[in-house]
Order: structure tokens, then sequence, then C-alpha cells
């Protein structure tokens, strides 16, 4: 994959990102800065999946419209390289038809609105961390047939939801990459310290390093509470 993408879409991943696009993973999880190119390492693998497997479905949503349309425009870009014409689906407004027959379609960030696609080989859900539970919810049942993978990419937003739950709870079968701005060569040191003291400590954190930090409105911090749970305890029963 990763020299199709070389030669084939003229992008030239870093080595984290060559990581994602070699990884076999059923399920991944990207928890990267800002500007980490997330988008772009996931518009990668979607083509090269539409490009080999004819007639496959990949889905891509996001919180809105705008950045699925945002995210399409990524992959058209690419697309565009190979050589042959492109155009929609004819069936949805965010969309590519490639020649064999393969389709990616962008999702609104509606779960009602989402309904009715089915054998999806490949989910890709973007700024997840911002996506409503209720809609990663509605799209998973459509990996049930084709047996698809699915990949969440996003920087943290709060310890609450299913992407800060598939990180830090989903277990081994999650593929995780971790991708904080002071490992990525594209993003300058100067540019880091300026945007710490603009931003402060907390969404710094959280915007550059990965980090799933609380808002401060909570009376306990999550991570304070679920070190203090025991499964071992045995609730006291009074009947």
């Amino acid at each position: 994959m990763v020299e199709f993408v070389r030669t084939r879409l003229g992008f030239f991943p870093d080595a984290q990102q060559t990581g994602v696009l070699e990884s076999t993973a059923s399920q991944g999880i990207l928890n990267c800065s800002r500007q980490w190119g997330k988008s772009t390492v996931s518009a990668a693998k979607a083509l090269y999946r539409a490009f080999s497997v004819p007639g496959c479905l990949v889905l891509v949503a996001s919180p809105g419209e705008r950045q699925s349309a945002e995210w399409m425009r990524k992959a058209r870009d690419m697309a565009l390289r190979l050589g042959f014409g492109l155009r929609g689906d004819g069936d949805n407004k965010i969309s590519l038809l490639l020649p064999n027959g393969s389709r990616i379609v962008g999702l609104p960030g509606m779960d009602g609105t989402v309904r009715g696609f089915s054998s999806v080989s490949l989910l890709l859900i973007d700024e997840a961390a911002r996506v409503e539970d209720s809609m990663y919810k509605a799209l998973r049942p459509m990996l049930a047939v084709s047996d698809g993978d699915v990949w969440l990419m996003s920087t943290p937003y709060g310890r609450r939801g299913f992407f800060y739950e598939a990180w830090e709870h989903g277990g081994a079968e999650w593929f995780r990459v971790h991708g904080p701005a002071t490992d990525c060569t594209r993003i300058s040191r100067a540019f880091l310290e300026k945007e710490r003291g603009v931003m402060g400590a907390l969404a710094f954190r959280q915007e550059y390093l990965g980090e799933f930090v609380d808002s401060g409105t909570s009376l306990f911090e999550r991570g304070l509470v679920e070190a203090a749970l025991d499964e071992s305890v045995v609730p006291l029963s009074f009947e």
C-alpha cells in the first residue's frame, strides 16, 4: 500500500503514517495532534481500499457535512493522480465513484440521515471525539455483513464518548496510534511554544499533545474516579 500511495497518489507518509497505512487491523484509532495529517492518511487508506477492492463501499463520517466535504476534497485531489475521470455516485451529495464500481461516500453528522447503507468495507470517522455516540451506534451495524473495518481519527475532546472509551478501555483489539505535535517534524518547536502561551495548559495538552483532559467543571476528575473503582468489591444487598 505504501508504494501505491507514494507513486500513484503523490503522498509521502512519515514513519507513523506509514504504520497506519501498513496496518491490517480491523479496528484502528488515531489519537493525534491537530495538523498531524489524520485526514490525509485516512484518505490515502480509503483510496487504496476503493482502488484495490472493486465494487466496495467506503464511508467517512464526521461531526458535520462541511467536515465530510473537506475530507472528500483531499481524497478527490489524490484520486485525480490516478488518471481517470471522477464523478459522484449519483445518489449522495458527497461521494466519489471509481471506474471499478467502488464508492467513497461522505456522511453528515446526524444519525437519522446516515442509515440505509450496508456491506461497508471500510468505515472512517473523522474528528471522532466530536461525533455523537448515537451516530457511532447507528454506523457500526453497517459493517456486519461485510465484516468491514473501522478507523477512528481525532484529537481528544474530554474524557467522554466512544472515542475516549475505545482509546482507554477498548482492549487489545484496537490498533492505537498516539501522535503528539512534539513528535511531528512538520510542526516547529517555536510554533508550539507560542501556542502553549496563547492557548493555556489544558487546551494545549488536548489539541497538541493528545491528552484527554477534564473540563474542570466536575467535582472530581474522571481519572480519579476510575482509579478508585475496584471490581472485586461485592456491593451490599439489603434484600
